[in-house]
C-alpha cells in the first residue's frame, strides 16, 4: 500500500509555456558551462605555453565546473521543472552532497587564483620559490578535502539536520530533494567556504589593485619625462580598476546572495526561505561556473589567443596545428607583437613595465 496515497502537490507545477521558457534558459546555461570549461581544458591541454603552475589551478577550477555541469545541474534543472524527485532518497543525498562539494570546490579554487595572483604581483622575484608544484598540489589537496567535508560527511551522517537523524530518509510524500540546514552548519559551512575566502579574496584583489595604480603612475610619469607624445591608452589605471571589479564583482553578485539565505535559514530555519527565491539565489551560484571561463581565460591574452587557435582549428578542420606551433608568446588578438618587458626594483617590489604599457592583463587569470 502506498503511504501517501499517490499524492502530489499540483500546485508546485510550472504552466507549460512557463516550463519551456525556465527549461530553454536553464539548457542554455548547462551547454554554456559544458562547452566553456572544455575549452578552457583544451586550450591548456594543446597549447605548451600556457601550461604552467597558475593554469594548473584555472584547469583544476574548469574540471570542477565542468563535473558540476554533468552531474549536477540536469538533476537540478529536472527538479526545477518538475518540482519533484523521482530517484529515491539515496540518489537524493548523493546528488546534494555532489552539489555542495562541487560548489565549495569551485569557491576555494577561485580563492587559491587569488591567492596565487597576489604573490605574483606583489613579489614577482620570489614567485618561483614560493609557489612551487607541492605546494600547488597540497593546496588542491586541501581544496578537495575540505569539500569533502562539507559535504558528503555532514549529509550522510546527519549532522546538517536538527536532531540526528539523515535528511531524506523518512517517507515524503511531495517527493522533494532538499538540503537541509541547522545552525551549526550552516555558519559553519558559509563562513569557512564563503565569507572567510571572501574578506581574504577582498584584501588580496585590492592589494593588487594599489600595485597596478602605482605602476601606471610610475609608467606614466616615465612617458610624459620621456617623450612629448600623447600618453597610451594602455597606460591608463582604469584598466586593471575595471578587471578587478568584474572580477570581484561577478563572484560576490553570483554567490553572496546564496550564502546569505544559506546562512539565514540556519538560523532562521530550515523553511523559512524556499520557493521561487530560493531557486534564483541557487541558480545565480550556479551561472558562476558559466562564468568562470570568461572571467579566469579571456582577461588573460595567453588564453585569449589559445581560444582564438581553437576556433580556428575547429573551422578548418586542420587539427591542433596551430596550437602546437603557437605564435610567439605575448602575440594579441589583433597580431601585434607583445611588447619587451622590463623589471624595476622599487622598494624590494617587482616593477612590470612593457615599453612604457602597464600589461595588468598578466595578472589575472
Amino acid at each position: 500500500m502506498d503511504p501517501c496515497g499517490n499524492l502530489t502537490n499540483p500546485s508546485k507545477n510550472m504552466d507549460f509555456p512557463l516550463q519551456l521558457l525556465v527549461g530553454s534558459c536553464l539548457a542554455l546555461l548547462i551547454i554554456f558551462t559544458l562547452c566553456g570549461n572544455i575549452i578552457v581544458c583544451l586550450a591548456v591541454t594543446l597549447d605548451r605555453r600556457l601550461r604552467s603552475l597558475t593554469n594548473c589551478i584555472i584547469v583544476s577550477l574548469a574540471i570542477t565546473d565542468l563535473l558540476l555541469a554533468l552531474l549536477v545541474l540536469p538533476f537540478s534543472a529536472l527538479y526545477e521543472l518538475t518540482s519533484e524527485w523521482p530517484f529515491g532518497s539515496t540518489l537524493c543525498n548523493i546528488y546534494l552532497s555532489l552539489d555542495v562539494m562541487l560548489c565549495t570546490a569551485s569557491i576555494l579554487n577561485l580563492f587559491i587564483i587569488s591567492l596565487d595572483r597576489y604573490f605574483a604581483v606583489t613579489t614577482p622575484l620570489r614567485y618561483q620559490q614560493l609557489v612551487t608544484p607541492s605546494r600547488v598540489a597540497v593546496g588542491l589537496v586541501v581544496i578537495w578535502t575540505v569539500s569533502l567535508m562539507v559535504s558528503f560527511l555532514p549529509i550522510h551522517l546527519g549532522w546538517n539536520t536538527n536532531g540526528t537523524a539523515v535528511q531524506n530518509t523518512t517517507p515524503n510524500c511531495t517527493r522533494e530533494c532538499k538540503l537541509e540546514v541547522n545552525s551549526v552548519y550552516g555558519l559553519v559551512d558559509s563562513l569557512l567556504t564563503f565569507y572567510i575566502p571572501l574578506v581574504i579574496m577582498c584584501i588580496t584583489y585590492y592589494r593588487i589593485f594599489k600595485i597596478a595604480r602605482e605602476q601606471a603612475k610610475r609608467i606614466n610619469h616615465t612617458w610624459c619625462c620621456s617623450s612629448n607624445s600623447p600618453m597610451p591608452p594602455m597606460v591608463k589605471e582604469h584598466k586593471a580598476t575595471v578587471t578587478l571589479a568584474v572580477v570581484m564583482g561577478a563572484f560576490i553578485i553570483c554567490w553572496f546572495p546564496y550564502f546569505t539565505v544559506f546562512t539565514y535559514r540556519g538560523v532562521w530555519g530550515d523553511g523559512s526561505v524556499k520557493g521561487t527565491p530560493m531557486s534564483i539565489v541557487l541558480w545565480l551560484g550556479y551561472a558562476n561556473s558559466a562564468l568562470n571561463p570568461i572571467l579566469y581565460g579571456t582577461f588573460n591574452r595567453d588564453f585569449r589567443v589559445a581560444y582564438q587557435h581553437l576556433l580556428h582549428c575547429w573551422r578548418t578542420g586542420d587539427p591542433k596545428s596551430s596550437l602546437q606551433k603557437g605564435q610567439p608568446r605575448g602575440r594579441s588578438l589583433d597580431g601585434q607583437e607583445g611588447k619587451c618587458l622590463k623589471l624595476e626594483m622599487r622598494n624590494g617590489k617587482g616593477i612590470l613595465l612593457a615599453d612604457g604599457a602597464l600589461q595588468s592583463d598578466r595578472a589575472f587569470p
